[in-house]
């Protein structure tokens, strides 16, 4: 069973993952929750999955393969839109959902031994419908507004295999992404 207080820590930490991976460093961004997974309206969703041995989060990162998009993800790697074709794209959208998970992997180790990381899923979004056949404790959207961009959406489910209750304290978000870990 979750706590309230992981809940939050969980959404928390993904939260200020979303700003250090999907915001551009000359750009703010502000992160809401939606109510509604219906008010979501891209076509697309790269999903990656974060786990312990208590627990199973999936993190849903909402997408249309549209110009916009291309050009946000462009900026995002410092490239020209014009110089990327769709598998570029398509790899700059999986790493930046790569990059955000392993922060909130990294953060997440913090209170959990053992904690593993999937490689990104590109899926389409009518998968979602079925978010509720998992049995998670805590389902999230959120709505993460970008200046000079697009709005985009992200979802985070979390299904427990064992009580769960953590605190997420300001002095634990990192500000950085961290140094690259050699095995």
């Amino acid at each position: 069973m979750l706590s309230q207080s992981a809940k939050d820590g969980f959404d928390t930490l993904l939260t200020q993952a979303l700003r250090q991976s999907l915001v551009p460093s000359d750009a703010a961004c502000e992160v809401s929750v939606l109510a509604n997974i219906g008010d979501i309206p891209e076509k697309k969703m790269v999903v990656l999955t974060v786990s312990s041995y208590l627990f199973r989060l999936m993190v849903m990162f909402y997408f249309n393969p549209d110009r916009g998009t291309q050009e946000h993800f462009a900026r995002l790697n410092r490239l020209e839109s014009a110089e990327m074709d769709e598998q570029s794209f398509m790899d700059a959208i999986a790493e930046a959902g790569n990059l955000c998970c392993g922060i909130l992997n990294r953060d997440l180790g913090s209170f959990f031994p053992h904690i593993g990381m999937s490689t990104p899923n590109v899926i389409d979004t009518q998968c979602a419908a079925y978010l509720q056949t998992l049995n998670c404790e805590h389902i999230q959207h959120f709505a993460v507004d970008i200046d000079q961009s697009r709005r985009f959406h992200v979802s985070l489910t979390v299904s427990a295999y064992a009580d769960i209750d953590f605190e997420v304290s300001a002095e634990e978000l990192g500000g950085s992404t961290g140094e690259l870990e050699l095995f």
